[in-house]
């Protein structure tokens, strides 16, 4: 009889976005640009909120952490894709994978709930003002970026032992731009049940209750907001609001579009899977700083400030 570990392929081999590989070469454009202006771009962040001394407060301290969540999404599956776009290298090792996706969905999570953590700093700064500076300490934030970490490896870590006792019967081509988890499962030869129904309970209980939480927390923004006798005081409340706001819509909307259609959109081409999937990885990191430096007046002054120095 075959062992175990005799059915799992020391490799894998990554095709990249299926039915478009005539487009590689220019698809590769986009996603380089996309890549080298997160990367830029939440660098320049990171380095202006640590160097400035006005900045190390809660609120910038988390958008460091979101930064950094962003960098390790991007780069864990970015420079993977370009190199199968640019056909120098399709192969992945078999741990290789596991890490990947390990990482890939680690920073997901860990973002998702820096997020609702950006969302409860919003609703104190708003709600209850005077409380502010005993809620949220430096000390706080800290535990909130373990927490992050903490919550994303707990999550992931089970996975690499539900994929690891798959065989996969020299099954080893791979539809994709790089590793996740139902993308190795569905290459094993054996019932996946357990893998389903555990991705299904991960997206629902770190994601989806994150989604819920931070709803709440601005349906009772909102409220605080329309209580405000001064219009003045209600835009300025929503303005340091809006920002955030968008950086939720950006994150949210692609990967939940991906998963749903990955799960119930029978009728969606393989190779628009593939593209959500890659969406919601860049799209997201790329964009966030951008956001934040428009929207948040005195990082826009300060990155100004370090960009023309």
């Amino acid at each position: 009889d075959l062992n175990q570990t005799s059915l799992q392929p020391t490799s894998f081999l990554l095709l990249g976005i299926a039915g478009l590989e005539n487009l590689h070469t220019w698809l590769s454009i986009p996603f380089c640009l996309m890549y080298i202006t997160a990367l830029l771009g939440n660098f320049i962040l990171l380095f202006v909120i640590v160097m400035e001394r006005s900045l190390h407060k809660p609120m910038y301290l988390l958008l460091a952490m979101l930064a950094v969540a962003d960098l390790i999404l991007s780069s864990s599956t970015v420079p993977k894709s370009l190199s199968i776009f640019w056909s120098l290298s399709k192969e992945i090792s078999f741990h290789a994978c596991l890490i990947q996706m390990f990482f890939t969905h680690l920073s997901f999570i860990a973002e998702s709930t820096i997020l609702l953590a950006m969302a409860f700093d919003r609703y104190v700064a708003i709600c209850n003002p005077l409380r502010y500076a005993t809620v949220f300490t430096h000390s706080v934030v800290a535990k909130v970026g373990l927490a992050a970490v903490a919550r994303g490896f707990c999550v992931m870590f089970p996975t690499i032992f539900l994929l690891q006792r798959l065989p996969y019967c020299r099954h080893h081509i791979m539809a994709h731009t790089y590793c996740e988890h139902m993308g190795i499962a569905r290459l094993a030869c054996a019932d996946i049940s357990v893998n389903i129904w555990y991705g299904f309970a991960t997206i629902l209980l770190s994601p989806g209750v994150d989604i819920v939480l931070i709803g709440i927390s601005y349906v009772l923004i909102l409220q605080a907001v329309f209580r405000l006798s001064s219009r003045d005081a209600q835009l300025k409340a929503v303005g340091t609001c809006s920002s955030h706001a968008c950086v939720i819509f950006m994150f949210y909307t692609p990967a939940l579009f991906s998963f749903f259609t990955h799960r119930f959109g029978r009728n969606v081409p393989h190779h628009a899977h593939i593209l959500l999937a890659n969406l919601y990885v860049l799209l997201p990191p790329m964009l966030n700083p951008i956001v934040y430096t428009m929207k948040n007046k005195l990082i826009r002054e300060k990155v100004s400030q370090v960009l023309f120095r």
